[in-house]
């Protein structure tokens, strides 16, 4: 039985892989909508993010009243991550009208220690040595970009209000840590569709009011036509593809390895620059992209001993399972003195 299993966690672990190269390549396509929003004269960054929300709300808020499915999680469980989210999205985004590309790039890379570290508390991830040799490796790729960035107008031009900008982004990564831990600890004890349908509820009413108090004048004032929208509606496909996939990573890898894999959407879009665009590019974003893809590998990867940890806490599950039915199983018969105890053991 032991073979099949290791097979399993092999074909897990490329699923995992290539699911996060899908997420990494869907964060690129809402980066580029963004950029052509942007050069369109349109900064709405919540209203980007509203039609996604109701996107989730919709689709799998129907699924969920379709399977009468109660929720399993308090409901203001995800009136909170709700909030989280929207802020995340709109402080990142808000971030680049005060800081450099390459500075954002950099400091989003602080959410990964976060999660980390919220992980290891909360939901008691261990990370061996191995594991950390990986993000280290996928880090050092991300390091390699912004040093071939170093002579760039990018680099030189570094934004009205660098540090605020750059405090805008360390909140917003802080954020999307907290938010992806959230979710991952919420897609393991309770249902994908029930996540995905209260947070497009939530974050439909969130995004709407804080429009309504910080958008709405912006909004009145741009033009909408075809070159407008199109980018627009494109940005809010591309994001609920991307909401949709996230919980299955999380399930199957957890919230680390989401945002290690979400470090190649940078070098994806030097590649779309340069089949689309037909831009030069530095020979490093190669390197890079081939150290952070080595990085997701070793991090990803599950020896024996992995699998004989994982094993050995399956079994611990079902061990506790069994003696928690054995208990229960018993306590009707203890008799009518103990009636308050066999109350509490079940």
């Amino acid at each position: 039985m032991a073979l099949p299993a290791a097979r399993w966690l092999r074909r897990e672990v490329l699923v995992g892989l290539a699911l996060g190269q899908l997420v990494s390549l869907l964060i690129t396509s809402t980066g580029f909508s963004s950029s052509e929003l942007a050069r369109r004269g349109v900064n709405a960054p919540t209203s980007q993010s509203l039609l996604n929300y109701i996107l989730l709300a919709l689709v799998y808020g129907g699924m969920l009243i379709y399977k009468r499915q109660r929720l399993t999680i308090k409901w203001y469980y995800y009136l909170i991550l709700g909030i989280i989210d929207v802020e995340a999205n709109y402080i990142v985004v808000k971030a680049y009208q005060y800081t450099s590309l390459t500075s954002v790039m950099l400091l989003d890379c602080w959410a990964i220690p976060c999660v980390i570290l919220l992980t290891w508390i909360f939901l008691k991830t261990k990370y061996g040595s191995r594991k950390l040799i990986g993000v280290g490796v996928c880090v050092a790729g991300l390091v390699l970009v912004v040093f071939s960035d170093v002579h760039t107008s990018d680099r030189r031009s570094k934004g009205p209000n660098p540090l605020k900008g750059d405090m805008l982004v360390i909140a917003g990564a802080t954020l999307y840590a907290v938010s992806n831990v959230t979710e991952e600890y919420i897609v393991k004890k309770g249902s994908r569709v029930e996540l995905m349908a209260m947070l497009g509820v939530f974050g439909a009413i969130i995004s709407a009011i804080q429009i309504s108090i910080l958008e709405r004048e912006e909004l009145r004032s741009t033009h909408w036509n075809a070159g407008a929208l199109l980018p627009f509606i494109g940005f809010a496909l591309a994001m609920f593809l991307f909401y949709s996939t996230v919980p299955i990573i999380l399930k199957i890898c957890g919230a680390t390895m989401l945002n290690l894999s979400l470090l190649t959407s940078d070098m994806w879009a030097v590649l779309i620059r340069i089949f689309a665009y037909h831009e030069k590019v530095d020979w490093m974003y190669f390197v890079a992209f081939a150290g952070t893809a080595i990085g997701l590998v070793i991090y990803s990867y599950k020896g024996s001993r992995d699998e004989a940890d994982d094993t050995a806490q399956v079994a611990g599950a079902m061990d506790e399972e069994a003696i928690g039915t054995e208990t229960a199983g018993r306590a009707p018969g203890a008799g009518e003195d103990h009636g308050p105890a066999s109350d509490k053991t079940t």
